[in-house]
């Protein structure tokens, strides 16, 4: 963006100095990066919406309309297009006064504020943030030399002005929403990672992870050049394109770091390749020329990943940026990683999060693959973490992880044990990069790849060797059909599986046609990864549903993997649209997107390992010996039977046997319990889990939500078999709340009430001590 320090070619938002950007028309000096702005605006606006109610206005009297009688239309002081010079906001709210007379109309400055008297406290605070915005973009507006961006900062200082007069929330007008392209900034690279990098050994694979969310950061924070910079340093640019993308950017991206009246997006969660194309180049130079710069100042450790690794990250990224034929951009991308997706999330799309005031933070390239600071907590670091009812100790969980992973305890072998998983050989082949897994089909718009077309003669050729009662041509059909695709098993250079299917978004749901591996490749868990593979591809576009007519020996194969006779999708939804087969059995998969189904039988066998170890330690414990008492050698007549070393431990063990035996009467008491919690007047935030909309950042802070309505649900099921189990989920609810909002917030408040209440209501049923 333009300012009078001169920004020629965008500048990097953030380096090995811990630069941040510029604020809108600040001009670039000291003092006047994101962090100070940002911070600046949100102490104003702490100041102004603690202040007194006549304080509050006063203030936005000289926003609001008239409200006399006589038709008045006068809109305020400020209704005007910005004068010549800045106001000067502090010397002039220091003298407002309601019995004053408008400047703009002869009616009291209280007529302008009457359809504020009922107004609660919250959207007055709301109405005041805005009000704060439009005075610092009036300001940018005088500040900015630049014509393009004086007049998105003028847009939007209109656009905040008709919020405070209509009482609304400011919404941009535009022709497009975000996301601008697809696939985005930040799923390019994301597949640019898997492409390339996928057939690494993980903790390899997981140093480029760290350079692609370096990259994505940067992206996030970068300047970019203003429009007529832009023209003076590459003429024969598309100028129009860009400018629309500047625009945007400012909009969406840029203003919103300091003016959260407005919702603020991720640079490369937004947009696409275009953006990407017209800073790459400049941008890449700058930051290794940086990094050069400042190499004395980076760690040891890190020297090598930023000088060596980074220049040769960029250089590849740079071929798939500006080719014409790269994979990573297509919507139909799905590389052959071990983990499927591999996540690099760079933030929240939008981080005006529910009670919860976020601002940019500081990122450096020293800091990638670090700690965070002490003065800069993560949300969810578990040594920060409140504890809960119920909880195993972190320290606990790592101990036993080290013993499960450690090379030494559990030796390095070949050969697969009897109880490994079914796809478990297949996931190590592909780890190896001896399979590989690739999403094709014909196109009747481009040029046809020789590759892809010996692909698809070699699915035609397996499906119809392994599904002979199906016709050849009625295969060749629908292999060859622009609207069917197939998930192909690659060996060798050669097909020897797939799965054929045809995508129904509009519908909700998948067909799959074909799925067969050649017999000579069979019993070794291929068809198992095939699906768990076509699962996440579905995943990432957002299907949810297969359907399949599945003939007597397929049967048992879906049935394997998660599908059933029990249709989940409505029927009106698929009559119609898939294909009607005689004699075969209708059947369907429900996905649920929250698991990584190429790697869910790992996590598994992990999870019950963890819980094996922590078994024997929890037997080793109880099976505990205690020495003799030796105190009545020493005289004493009598001890209180509490006091004796694994007494305590035998009363828990007993009550937990009690409540196993009768748990009718216990599922009775945390019913009664439970309907009295909900009835509370506190208990009214917790009712359903927390919605995205809401707030889009609490799913990245709370890691384990809870609610009431899961704990009613739980509770119909009998999943509470002790009181430790329900009072653990409970806990939950209200450490989640305090972990999330602040502390004066309301929903902070109805925690500690709530939560002191049910323990009155636990104590009464005497599930613990009074």
């Amino acid at each position: 963006m333009a300012d009078s320090a001169g920004i020629q070619q965008g500048s990097p938002a953030i380096g090995a100095s811990g630069l941040v950007p510029a604020a809108p028309g600040a001009g670039g000096t000291e003092g006047s990066g994101a962090a100070g702005g940002s911070a600046r605006i949100a102490v104003k606006k702490a100041q102004l919406r603690s202040s007194p109610r006549p304080k509050k206005l006063e203030k936005l009297g000289v926003y609001s309309s008239c409200k006399a009688e006589g038709a008045c239309k006068c809109n305020g002081w400020k209704s005007q297009n910005p004068p010549p010079t800045p106001p000067r906001t502090d010397q002039q709210s220091s003298t407002v006064n309601l019995q004053e007379p408008c400047r703009s109309c002869s009616h009291t400055l209280g007529d302008h504020v009457t359809h504020l008297e009922n107004v609660s406290e919250e959207e007055m605070n709301r109405l005041l943030g805005i009000v704060l915005d439009v005075e610092y973009l009036y300001t940018c507006v005088h500040k900015e030399e630049d014509a393009d961006t004086k007049q998105v900062y003028f847009s939007l200082f209109k656009l905040l002005r008709k919020s405070i007069l209509q009482m609304g929330k400011p919404t941009l007008e535009a022709q497009e929403s975000p996301p601008f392209e697809k696939p985005s900034i930040e799923q390019g690279v994301n597949n640019f990672v898997q492409y390339k990098f996928s057939h690494l050994p993980s903790k390899e694979r997981q140093t480029i992870m760290e350079l692609a969310k370096m990259f994505l950061n940067q992206i996030n924070y970068w300047q970019l050049e203003t429009p007529s910079q832009r023209r003076q340093r590459v003429p024969n640019d598309d100028a129009a394109g860009y400018k629309a993308n500047y625009t945007r950017w400012l909009c969406y991206c840029n203003v919103p770091q300091f003016c959260d009246s407005l919702p603020r997006y991720e640079t490369t969660q937004i947009f696409g390749r275009t953006l990407l194309r017209s800073v790459f180049t400049v941008m890449r130079k700058q930051l290794l020329e940086q990094a050069r710069q400042e190499k004395d100042k980076l760690p040891p450790e890190k020297r090598t990943l930023i000088l060596t690794h980074f220049p040769k990250f960029l250089s590849m990224l740079e071929e798939e940026v500006y080719s014409h034929s790269s994979p990573i951009w297509s919507h139909d991308f799905l590389a052959g990683a071990p983990a499927g997706q591999i996540p690099i999330h760079t933030g929240n799309t939008h981080p005006h999060s529910l009670n919860r005031n976020t601002h940019p933070q500081r990122h450096t390239l020293q800091a990638v693959g670090e700690k965070r600071k002490p003065s800069e907590p993560l949300p969810y670091e578990e040594n920060k973490r409140p504890r809960v009812v119920g909880d195993i100790p972190m320290e606990l969980i790592n101990e036993v992880m080290a013993t499960i992973t450690d090379p030494a305890a559990i030796p390095e072998t070949s050969l697969l044990s009897a109880h490994s998983a079914r796809d478990e050989a297949a996931r190590l082949e592909e780890r190896r990069g001896v399979i590989e897994f690739h999403v094709i089909g014909n196109s009747l718009n481009q040029k046809p790849n020789k590759r892809i077309l010996m692909w698809l003669v070699g699915l035609q050729n397996v499906f119809s060797h392994q599904l002979p009662r199906m016709p050849k041509e009625y295969i060749t059909r629908l292999v060859f059909d622009p609207k069917h695709k197939t998930l192909s098993l690659i060996k060798d250079g050669r097909v020897i599986g797939g799965i054929c299917f045809r995508m129904f978004p509009s519908q909700g749901f998948t067909e799959i046609v074909f799925c067969a591996v050649t017999s000579n490749e069979q019993v070794k868990g291929y068809g198992t990864h095939l699906m768990n593979h076509l699962k996440e591809y579905h995943i990432k576009h957002e299907i949810l549903n297969f359907l399949t007519y599945a003939d007597e020996y397929a049967i048992g194969y879906f049935k394997k993997q998660g599908f059933s006779k029990d249709i989940k999708v409505p029927k009106a939804k698929y009559v119609g649209y898939i294909k009607d087969y005689e004699g075969a059995t209708l059947m369907g998969c429900e996905l649920n997107p929250s698991i990584p189904y190429t790697e869910f039988s790992v996590i598994i066998k992990k999870q019950k390992e963890i819980i094996k170890k922590l078994i024997e330690r929890k037997q080793a414990q109880i099976r505990k010996v205690y020495p003799g008492l030796s105190c009545f050698k020493e005289g004493v007549r009598q001890i209180p039977i509490e006091s004796i070393p694994g007494i305590r431990r035998l009363l828990t063990v007993l009550t937990l046997q009690k409540e196993m035996k009768d748990p009718d009467q216990l599922y009775s008491t945390l019913k009664t319990i439970l309907q009295h919690v909900k009835s509370h007047p506190n208990g009214w935030p917790f009712m359903e889990p927390v919605k995205k909309t809401e707030a889009p950042g609490y799913y990245q802070v709370i890691r384990f939500p809870m609610d009431l309505k899961t704990m009613s649900e739980r509770l119909k099921s009998r999943y509470y078999t002790t009181r430790k189990l329900f009072m653990a989920d409970m806990q939950r609810i209200f450490t989640n709340c305090r972990e999330y909002n602040p502390p004066e917030s309301e929903y902070y408040k109805c925690a500690n009430l709530l939560e002191k209440f049910f323990y009155t209501k636990i104590k009464e049923a005497g599930l613990i001590e009074k």
